[in-house]
């Protein structure tokens, strides 16, 4: 009976979460589903794999419809013996985005458990944790990935506390489990950032181990963690390895060209450029949204309304109120942040803050210091390119941090530290005598309402200016007399001020509700209960209002499934394009960063942050820097181009969408070279640089360049018989099958992507080299005659991880049935 007892209240709490998470997103009830852009894009990269799956019900690890042709490792590929994977659909049982929701509630649930808090506690706290702004924003935008990783992080660190507190058996079996559901989630940048504050935890244990000279101990504990820490990689080898043999391929690897576009050189010794990992940085000040949401004007979406300065200003203008309303739904701007993009502000709840800061006064375990340092490390690296001389030491010293950009979201472990060190606060002010209480709440209460008084009178330091300001101002002088612009901006940077003024009051006030609270139950006014569910109401009510801003401000945000499921439709120009059933790509000027044109057809773009590095360069470097010049050479009578465009014609383009006046049009390239053909000269260079300034003067059909650095070959001529053919017969995303006929022996070029791990090409059934060609593409030598050249996909990686991941998997069994034994045993 005092088993069932103690199961009681965590069973509440699960189907509390249970409950909390399917309200939330209640549509999810109807049948509908939540429309997330980046899952849109995905939808669209991913189409041609998930049709070829079902259709073959074999897995192609390749895909045709976007970059020229890329691996689908990271477009949701799926592996042989992949039992963590298994393990996790069975914990995301819940509809989308809600099943997520749950997992932030129980990853963080556990680890609050780990730390000994109440279970009314760590339930108020778990959903004070999911409900922050930045991690329900992120699945509002399809970030699901990354929502993923930062579901499993607090259980990693759950897993890891337990086996420094020398609980090595439950410890080891948590961690092993956690990190391999981490892993699993397979967004490396948010488990890179967590292991930043993994390493503080570790340097505040060892830094105790050695002074008491637990030695031993200490040895059990890496240990533990080693064995934990193999199994967990071990069962996500499949996809660790497929990953980090495809980075040097995409844009994550450094670049082999040590010139940039426009002839400059290329002088950075990261895998990417600086502007580009820190064009998120969040601003030093900005930073105080973390207890005010619209300190800095909220996200890029947010919408005023009647009641706003601007709204007002429209109607004194002479606007009616149907005009101003709408101008001020479209132009009013009200973010004025650092950032270019920003959904919603990284609000972690002004109750929160205050409890954090309480927990830093009042609660006696120095752990809490291992968060206080997670959470200012991840602080001071999310201010990016605003706090230069770390970030740069930062991408030019420690490993692997220039392979991720977007530093500002770093913040996720801030977000993980600040809830901790807010519940470790609220347990430990409810486990003492009431003098250190009142102490400690008063200290609280006056650091945390001194910041807002503070930040109330820094209002005259800032400008309110936002990025767009001087763009309006111009846009609106142009239609409107000067002064229209100036006095538009105006009234928007009062409605910034405005915001920034309430919400601070906002926060002010919600601080001084749970320190009443608080000193109610030290006066024995209010029960302990009481008092804790009256903070804990407020504090998420508090997220659960200011989320609700951002995830429902838009009707359209929850559509039908079948609306989510094929959020494409083919227009007039894509139909025109699909009549042609000849084999042939398709560039969409306009769009080529996104994955509508690849749901359609075979596209050389698509929407990728690991697309192909060299494909995306060609592109850089001749095509989009001379976007005016391959304008001009359109006959739009015709809708057909007049000359030739050697790059194009070398990828088979036959087909580029053009943005008119009149909307969008298909232009037909006649002079594309088609699936394959065979060349009369070999062209050797020495160097990356070499090989993509020959493509500038290169007769892409009758020439071909090869870098003799990677391809050992000479150069050579060939005599072209005229009849000579190379028919592609079989175009599956895996497998490519050509008949050549040529009277003479040649060197065949073919426009698929060239990746050289996992493609193997045989002519008649036996293997033969496949070249690195003209930057990007694949060439063959092939003997005179009619022959039958095939090229088929078949990674090693795929089977190597996958041995690998079984046997990690059956190791990770045998050790929980161990680890279940000994801790029954010990209880006997």
């Amino acid at each position: 009976m005092k088993k069932i007892n103690k199961i009681v209240p965590h069973l509440l709490v699960l189907i509390g979460f249970v409950l909390v998470s399917i309200i939330y997103f209640y549509p999810v009830l109807q049948g509908d589903k939540i429309f997330q852009s980046d899952i849109v894009q995905y939808t669209g990269m991913a189409k041609e794999q998930n049709d070829f799956r079902k259709e073959s019900n074999e897995e192609p690890y390749w895909t045709n419809s976007a970059f020229g042709g890329m691996p689908t490792y990271q477009l949701g590929a799926k592996y042989p013996n992949d039992a963590i994977g298994a393990l996790d659909d069975i914990l995301r049982f819940l509809p989308r985005p809600a099943d997520y929701l749950f997992l932030y509630f129980l990853g963080f649930y556990v680890l609050l458990m780990v730390l000994k808090v109440d279970p009314l506690k760590a339930f108020f706290g778990a959903l004070a944790f999911g409900l922050s702004t930045y991690l329900i924003i992120i699945l509002g935008v399809g970030h699901n990935a990354k929502a993923h990783a930062i579901a499993y992080m607090p259980m990693v660190v759950a897993g890891v506390l337990l086996v420094f507190q020398k609980r090595f058996i439950i410890g080891g079996l948590v961690t092993m489990l956690a990190a391999a559901l981490e892993i699993n989630a397979n967004h490396f940048q948010m488990t890179y950032y967590l292991l930043f504050l993994l390493l503080i935890m570790a340097i505040y244990y060892i830094v105790i181990a050695v002074k008491n000279k637990e030695y031993l101990d200490l040895g059990k504990t890496f240990g533990v963690f080693a064995i934990a820490g193999i199994l967990a990689l071990g069962a996500n080898a499949t996809n660790l390895m497929a990953t980090a043999e495809y980075t040097d391929f995409s844009i994550r690897g450094k670049s082999e060209l040590t010139f940039k576009p426009d002839g400059s050189k290329n002088i950075t010794n990261s895998a990417m450029e600086h502007e580009y990992i820190t064009e998120y940085s969040y601003g030093i000040a900005e930073s105080f949204n973390l207890i005010a949401p619209r300190l800095f004007g909220g996200g890029n979406s947010e919408t005023l309304g009647e009641e706003s300065a601007l709204y007002t200003f429209l109607l004194n203008y002479g606007a009616t109120p149907a005009e101003a309303l709408q101008t001020v739904e479209y132009y009013g701007k009200t973010y004025w942040g650092d950032q270019p993009i920003v959904a919603a502000p990284a609000y972690i709840g002004a109750i929160v803050f205050f409890l954090a800061v309480l927990g830093l006064f009042h609660d006696q375990r120095k752990v809490k210091y291992v968060f206080l340092a997670g959470a200012i490390l991840s602080l001071l690296l999310s201010w990016g390119k605003n706090f230069d001389g770390l970030t740069r030491f930062f991408i030019d010293y420690v490993p692997f941090y220039d392979k991720f950009r977007a530093v500002s979201s770093i913040q996720v472990v801030l977000e993980l530290c600040i809830p901790v060190l807010a519940i470790m606060g609220l347990q430990s002010f409810f486990s003492t005598e009431k003098e250190k209480q009142w102490t400690s709440l008063w200290k609280a209460t006056a650091t945390s309402l001194g910041l807002i008084v503070i930040l109330f009178l820094a209002k005259g330091v800032f400008n309110f200016s936002g990025a767009m300001d001087e763009q309006l101002i111009q846009m609106f002088g142009e239609s409107q007399d000067k002064s229209f612009g100036i006095n538009f901006i105006n009234a928007l940077k009062e409605d910034r001020m405005n915001f920034y003024t309430s919400d601070l009051l906002r926060s002010g006030l919600l601080i001084l509700v749970a320190a009443i609270a608080l000193w109610l139950y030290i006066k024995n006014k209010l029960a302990a209960t009481t008092a804790i569910i009256t903070v804990g109401f407020f504090m998420v009510a508090d997220l659960f209002m200011v989320d609700k801003r951002y995830v429902y401000n838009n009707p359209d945000q929850f559509k039908s499934a079948r609306e989510v499921d094929m959020p494409f439709e083919a227009t007039e120009v894509d139909n025109h394009i699909l009549k042609d059933t000849s084999n042939y790509r398709v560039y969409e000027i306009q769009g080529r960063m996104q994955a509508r044109t690849s749901y359609f057809h075979k596209s050389v773009g698509g929407y990728s942050a690991v697309r192909p590095r060299r494909f995306d360069q060609l592109f850089d470097y001749y095509v989009e820097k001379n976007i005016n010049e391959l304008g001009s050479s359109i006959d739009f009578k015709t809708f057909s181009f007049t000359k030739s465009n050697p790059i194009l014609d070398m990828l088979n383009v036959k087909y580029v969408i053009v943005p008119t006046g009149q909307g969008d049009v298909p232009i037909t390239n006649p002079f594309a070279n088609g699936s394959a053909w065979f060349v009369e000269k070999v062209k050797v260079v020495k160097s990356a640089d070499e090989e993509i300034k020959a493509l500038s003067k290169l007769d892409t059909k009758n020439e071909v360049v090869i870098n003799s650095v990677v391809n050992d070959i000479k150069e050579d001529s060939f005599e072209k018989d005229s009849t000579a053919t190379i028919q592609l017969v079989l175009q599956d995303p895996n497998h490519l099958k050509y008949i050549s006929n040529n009277s003479k022996a040649g060197f065949g070029v073919f426009s698929e992507n060239y990746y050289k791990n996992g493609w193997k090409a045989t002519i008649d059934g036996k293997e033969t080299k496949i070249y690195q060609v003209d930057f990007v593409l694949r060439g063959v030598q092939l003997p005179a005659g009619k022959h039958t050249i095939e090229f088929k996909f078949e990674p090693q990686v795929i089977k190597t991880g996958s041995t690998i991941a079984l046997i990690s998997s059956i190791g990770m069994l045998l050790l929980i049935g161990a680890g279940v034994y000994f801790e029954r045993k010990k209880k006997v």
